[in-house]
């Protein structure tokens, strides 16, 4: 067998081996013979260097113009573009989601890229009238420094850009820590900035653990913004740790979101829907639709569809043809699912429709692999229907009409996405208002969001700020109002103006 590459980590523009000296391997959760790379497992010595050279590198990057910052950033949407295959390849090995949802994942960054690249030339602020005469007033943005960035696996390069493309077209500089188990996607970002002529320091990457990385990634006082991905406890913790320096700090956490069907729903699209919104990623999304809230009219024939559907699911290796759904990214997250399945038995009442296992026999040995599972009679008070399971498991929810659909929509410690099958487009607004959600769907799943909306959700999901379009520039900067006053004398605003 092929000897697996060692990657390095890359601080100041050059590819470095850890302080530590010691690596962690990256695994195939398909294939678990198959070792993707070698990584570097650094610490809080690699986490100073990668710091102290993007505090150097943003000395002149701030300076430099925003459309040449713009300019590299195309430049590596095209060269992502070209390299779109090869990464989205390298991604499936690693991530294990099917070669067509990371060819997804791959287009998602270009397009953030591409996006992002345009607003070298924007990044509008404001001019307004002043309330005093020969007095002229504007509002600009300004970075923040440092940006240290701790990204998931689920997107391992989709989010990744969402994250560093606008921070960077503003000119601040970067450090990420990649996730543990999907760092290669993040080296073939990296190297696109690389490659494309991105100044040293500019960007660095830095692998490892999260206590050994992230922690003193987040509490460096040099760092001026954390941007986190993950669950709702460990965003609790970054929380608390940017607190006591006032660091910008923005969180995208948990989500358990829903789909409603009405009884007037075009059930062959719903269905289609649910389907890809509840094992598309094998339901690790965090907008995976883990609740289906089915009218009593048609839930019978609804259920009895989508289990015959699931049960058809064709789950293997990503990059085989054919495959709809991949294994869980790790054998501690396949565990994580199987007991949320035990857990879901045991609920007094809930039915378990199909699946409620591990997928095993010939290659699913080599793999984490779980079965599509469908739990049906699922009430409110129910730990499955409140909790993230992220993985391969929905719920299906009865209800009596509208508004009890909209009830149970809310009942939900998360508020990232929703969406509604319906027909009745009062019915469709009406939803649109009043579920608590960041995001919402109209006859479609509670996946799908483009790069030129704003991403993120209310309540446990994040702390208020957006990720993608214009609204992610907020995260990265801070305002400056400037007043320039040539009257010629000394004008006290509101004193003088009364």
């Amino acid at each position: 067998m092929k000897k697996p590459k060692v990657y390095k980590n890359f601080i100041n523009g050059e590819w470095v081996k850890s302080h530590t000296g010691e690596t962690f391997q990256n695994i195939n959760p398909a294939n678990t013979d198959d070792v993707v790379g070698i990584f570097q497992q650094s610490d809080d010595q690699d986490v100073d260097a990668a710091i102290s050279a993007a505090a150097e590198a943003y000395k002149s990057w701030r300076l430099y113009p925003a459309p040449k910052r713009g300019e590299i950033l195309y430049r590596v949407a095209q060269r992502l573009l070209k390299d779109k295959e090869e990464i989205s390849r390298d991604m499936t090995r690693e991530m294990g989601k099917v070669l067509a949802e990371t060819r997804g994942d791959t287009q998602e960054a270009i397009d953030m890229t591409y996006y992002m690249a345009g607003e070298g030339r924007r990044s509008f602020g404001q001019t307004t009238p002043s309330e005093m005469t020969n007095k002229f007033c504007m509002s600009i943005r300004q970075p923040l420094g440092v940006c240290g960035m701790i990204t998931p696996w689920n997107f391992p390069i989709a989010i990744p850009s969402w994250k560093m493309t606008p921070a960077l077209v503003l000119g601040n500089t970067v450090v990420i820590k990649p996730a543990t188990y999907t760092p290669l996607s993040v080296v073939n970002l990296v190297k696109a900035f690389e490659e494309e002529g991105l100044p040293p320091g500019v960007v660095n990457l830095v692998s490892g653990s999260g206590s050994s990385v992230g922690q003193p990634l987040m509490t460096d006082k040099r760092v001026g913004c954390v941007s986190f991905t993950g669950s709702t406890d460990i965003g609790r913790k970054i929380s608390e740790a940017c607190s006591p320096d006032f660091k910008h700090c923005h969180l995208e956490m948990g989500g358990k979101n829903c789909i409603i069907i009405m009884d007037d729903a075009d059930l062959d699209l719903a269905l289609e829907g649910s389907l890809w919104g509840a094992f598309g990623t094998t339901g690790q999304r965090c907008t995976a639709s883990s609740r289906l809230i089915i009218h009593k009219k048609v839930y019978n024939k609804f259920t009895k569809m989508l289990v015959e559907r699931a049960k058809a699911l064709k789950v293997g290796n990503g990059l085989e043809d054919g495959i709809e759904m991949g294994p869980a990214i790790s054998e501690s997250q396949m565990n994580s699912v199987l007991e949320y399945m035990r857990i879901g038995e045991k609920e007094d009442g809930a039915k378990l429709l199909c699946g409620g296992g591990r997928l095993t026999g010939g290659a699913y040995d080599k793999g984490w692999f779980t079965q599509p599972t469908i739990f049906g009679d699922v009430e409110p008070g129910m730990r499955i229907f409140k909790e993230e399971i992220f993985g391969s498991v929905t719920d299906c929810i009865p209800v009596n009409d509208f508004d009890q659909a909209i009830e149970f929509a809310n009942d939900c410690a998360y508020g990232l996405s929703a969406s509604i099958y319906t027909q009745d487009v009062n019915r469709a607004f009406t939803a649109m208002r009043d579920v608590y959600t960041g995001i919402f769907y109209v006859n479609a799943p509670t996946i799908g969001a483009e790069t030129h909306m704003p991403f993120g959700g209310t309540k446990h999901t994040g702390n208020g700020h957006r990720e993608a379009c214009t609204q992610s520039l907020e995260v990265f900067s801070e305002w400056k109002s400037v007043y320039i006053d040539f009257s010629g004398t000394n004008q006290r605003a509101q004193i003088d103006n009364q």
